[in-house]
């Protein structure tokens, strides 16, 4: 299941909320072999070999959970560290594994010996995660960032039903609440690949596909990066732009994008950079088309028409992320009629 972006905390009878872990979102099954499976199904065993051990070490029977790898730092869960753990490179796989281990929350089940949970209400399932968790001694996960262990791990997710502890979370910059809450109905069955959950984030995010960049002015480097979202037909559709970048970070992430070049197609079909906007006219719209292959989040102020109202903040790629999961359903808002005029 995904979650959508609100701007509050829901609140009433069946409402539950869990701490909003800022790493990468796992499937973990538990059968003949261990794997770990991001949101689009790419195999992350090789690049977290500690995890494998450690579930191996308490393995109890085939399942089916769902949770999130973060790597957990003194008082912070560290993205960016995480993010570098994603090596090509077996030795260097192995030595990062050593000196910066990542640590599993789980926080829901699936299956469990062969039995489908997934028809069964959010209640249950974590019922029977609470004593799956019991028997393969895995802990809740502590309240503040302070208190969790370093890598490598296995957590359990803390919920609650008292909307005064989820706000208290929220708002507790060292706690567990510092990428936001996740709100879920106690009585809803898990539904993959629909966002029947809520979250809620201290700033407007959104993952975005790289579908091209404009060259900075002067003629070196990156000027800012051209940000698609895909319609429910598959077609990917220009949103807005980044706000531009420093000298060094130009070529970086110029060479990046490059080996994307050539025969790219990313918005053919759907509305282009440079199309009608009541803010572009009289702009420079000149700009080079890369293959839709990266994710990045960034940060945004408001939409309108169907795009950023002004340049997004580039905030950090997104590996773990397959673009075309990127769609505008994330934002929690009514898609926009993409061929609107002044769009």
């Amino acid at each position: 299941m995904l979650a959508k972006l609100e701007p509050e905390i829901p609140r009433g009878p069946g409402w539950t909320y869990e701490p909003k872990w800022d790493g990468f979102r796992t499937i973990v099954t538990i059968g003949d072999e261990i794997l770990l499976e991001s949101r689009g199904d790419r195999p992350m065993m090789r690049f977290f070999p500690e995890l494998v051990s450690l579930l191996e070490e308490r393995r109890d029977g085939p399942f089916v959970a769902d949770g999130e790898i973060v790597m957990v730092r003194p008082g912070r869960l560290a993205f960016d560290e995480l993010q570098l753990r994603l090596h090509p490179a077996e030795s260097r796989v192995r030595k990062l594994a050593a000196e910066t281990p990542a640590s599993l929350v789980l926080f829901d089940l699936m299956e469990e010996d062969g039995e489908n949970l997934g028809s069964r209400p959010l209640a249950e399932r974590r019922d029977h995660l609470a004593a799956l968790s019991k028997r393969l001694h895995v802990p809740q996960a502590a309240e503040r960032l302070e208190d969790l262990a370093i890598g490598p791990e296995l957590l359990l997710t803390p919920w609650t039903d008292d909307l005064g502890v989820a706000e208290r979370w929220f708002a507790d910059e060292a706690g567990l609440g510092q990428d936001g809450i996740v709100a879920k109905r106690d009585d809803q069955p898990y539904l993959p690949g629909a966002r029947g959950w809520v979250k809620i984030k201290h700033r407007k995010t959104a993952d975005c596909v790289v579908g091209g960049y404009r060259v900075a002015k002067g003629g070196e480097g990156v000027g800012s990066l051209l940000l698609g979202l895909y319609d429910d037909e598959g077609t990917l559709h220009y949103v807005g732009h980044t706000s531009s970048f420093r000298a060094k970070e130009r070529r970086e992430i110029q060479e990046l994008l490059r080996p994307l070049e050539e025969g790219a197609e990313s918005f053919a079909g759907g509305r282009e950079p440079g199309g009608p906007s009541r803010w572009s006219a009289g702009k420079d719209t000149a700009w080079v088309t890369v293959r839709p292959a990266l994710v990045c989040e960034v940060a945004f102020d408001r939409i309108q028409y169907g795009r950023f109202r002004h340049a997004a903040t580039f905030l950090r790629w997104r590996p773990d992320r397959e673009p075309k999961t990127c769609t505008w359903a994330q934002l929690g808002e009514s898609p926009p009629s993409w061929g609107e005029e002044g769009s």
